[in-house]
């Protein structure tokens, strides 16, 4: 009878150590979009209401996915500013390539990945076999991508798509609530990028080698491999997000991500994950990610003008960097 009860007492011990409450760093973001969520909720009755809920994850969906290839990175101390550029390269290449050489929509979508994929290997080997910093190789990039896509689109938009190409942003309805197909597969993204980072050993030697790339490399973990590896899987992102966007407005626009850079930063840095490396959480990332939407929806319903909108999300950047500052030299 003891044994049993032994037994019943240790699995209840190990149930709640598997349980675990969501870290200070998510939690301080969660706080942040429930204070910004009730003050709008008073301030407009459209506020709290499906439809206007879905239309936030419908704007964030694309920024939402490459936020989730800047966090692999910046957990590994490095950044990616050419992120938004290879979204637009690989968004014209996969339509153009419909367009006008009549591809199939599969086989156009593919190229535009690999495109954005080959971008990634380029930061990647860079960073870890020429030793640059990563700030300079994206930014690098970053112009040589953007003069790339003006180039080859002509500074055109891409337009009359095929039909197959615009799929995911179709909508379902779910209740008396509208949702497109994207916006539930951004989701899906943010679930399996946490289950590999918590779940699986090549995403705690991310962590590691954001930590301390000696101490990781002493232990065994291929420091160079992973950095390059993170980098490759960040352009494979990229890509989806210019799938999402192409299917979300329709085109191919050169100047499209422009400043979704600077967003998907602003939205990693909103959800807790420290820009010195080795520390946060792709679930902080998507609360992120939502504190943005939730701040330019929420203003856009009080009829603030855009300008303002900018205004307030740089002083959250800089609130949120300067957090992490002081938690780094206290720690």
């Amino acid at each position: 009878m003891s044994n049993s009860i032994g037994k019943d007492e240790a699995g209840v011990s190990h149930f709640f150590h598997r349980l675990k409450l969501p870290a200070v760093s998510v939690l301080g973001p969660i706080l942040a979009l429930l204070v910004a969520s009730i003050f709008f909720a008073s301030q407009s009755d459209r506020f709290l209401s499906g439809q206007n809920f879905s239309l936030i994850l419908q704007q964030v969906m694309v920024v939402g996915v490459l936020a989730i290839g800047q966090t692999l990175i910046i957990l590994t101390a490095g950044i990616d500013l050419s992120c938004g550029m290879s979204m637009a390269l690989g968004s014209v290449v996969m339509s153009k390539l419909a367009v006008e050489h009549g591809l199939s929509a599969s086989a156009a979508i593919a190229v535009g990945v690999l495109c954005c994929a080959l971008i990634g290997v380029i930061n990647g080997a860079l960073v870890t076999r020429i030793r640059l910093p990563a700030f300079i190789v994206t930014l690098g990039t970053m112009n040589i991508t953007f003069a790339i896509t003006q180039i080859y689109s002509q500074a055109q938009t891409v337009t009359d798509l095929p039909e197959s190409m615009q799929t995911l942003g179709a909508t379902f309805q779910l209740g008396e609530t509208t949702i497109t197909y994207g916006t539930v597969l951004m989701l899906l993204l943010y679930v399996l990028t946490w289950l590999f980072l918590r779940e699986t050993a090549p995403g705690r030697h991310l962590y590691a080698v954001g930590n301390h790339p000696e101490a990781a490399r002493l232990t065994g973990i291929r420091t160079q491999t992973v950095l390059c590896t993170v980098y490759i899987v960040a352009g494979v992102l990229y890509g989806v997000a210019a799938m999402l966007s192409v299917a979300r407005m329709g085109v191919g626009d050169p100047q499209a991500g422009s400043t979704d850079n600077l967003d998907s930063i602003t939205a990693v840095v909103l959800g807790g994950t420290s820009l010195f490396g080795g520390r946060g959480s792709v679930l902080g990332t998507l609360i992120g990610v939502l504190i943005v939407g939730v701040f330019r929806n929420g203003l856009t319903l009080m009829g603030v003008p855009s300008v303002y909108q900018v205004l307030a999300t740089g002083i959250l950047v800089i609130l949120a960097v300067a957090t992490d500052q002081l938690t780094h030299k206290k720690a």
